[in-house]
């Protein structure tokens, strides 16, 4: 996975997100991973989020999409997909965390039940970061990009693959906060 990233003048302005992961075998439960953006104010940058774009949920501005919905990972190469237009981002938004969860509908599911799951950011044909789930197989949700906003009004991307044990509701409330220390 990549670091921070993005010009010194203008910093990145619109980002896709993807995550892909194989269909369960044939007569098991299908297998639900869902993409979640939240966005973040100035006055509350670790907080709970300003707004969330998911499966069921769009941003009020239009500036956040997902763009394709998978509730079983059957397609070819990513299944689900968020853009992100940052730089058409109110100036109220500083933090735009993006996170991964695994639907929880038929017991407990990791990402270490999921075969062939992983990840992509990327900026036009540029990639910022791509990377399976290995280092959080045991989560059942994880976040995969952070995008800050400086003092300028320009845009860079973390990469911050965190695993979390939570359901996707809970995970919406918790994906934001700052890491523990230690």
């Amino acid at each position: 996975m990549g670091g921070a990233s993005g010009g010194a003048s203008k910093g990145i302005g619109k980002v896709e997100v993807a995550v892909r992961w194989d269909p369960a075998p044939l007569g098991a439960p299908a297998l639900d991973v869902d993409l979640i953006g939240a966005t973040y104010r100035a006055n509350d940058p670790h907080g709970q989020p300003a707004y969330l774009v998911h499966f069921d949920s769009r941003s009020p501005d239009g500036t956040i999409t997902l763009s394709r919905d998978s509730r079983t990972g059957q397609g070819f190469g990513y299944d689900e997909v968020i853009v992100l237009e940052l730089d058409r981002l109110a100036p109220e938004f500083v933090r735009v965390v993006v996170g991964v969860a695994v639907q929880q509908r038929t017991g407990r599911v990791t990402f270490g039940d999921l075969s062939g799951a992983g990840f992509r950011v990327r900026e036009g044909y540029t990639v910022l970061a791509e990377s399976d789930f290995a280092a959080v197989a045991g989560s059942t949700a994880a976040t995969v990009a952070e995008f800050t906003r400086d003092a300028l009004g320009a845009w860079s991307f973390h990469a911050v693959l965190r695993g979390f044990d939570a359901e996707p509701d809970a995970f919406t409330r918790l994906m934001g906060g700052e890491p523990a220390a230690g």
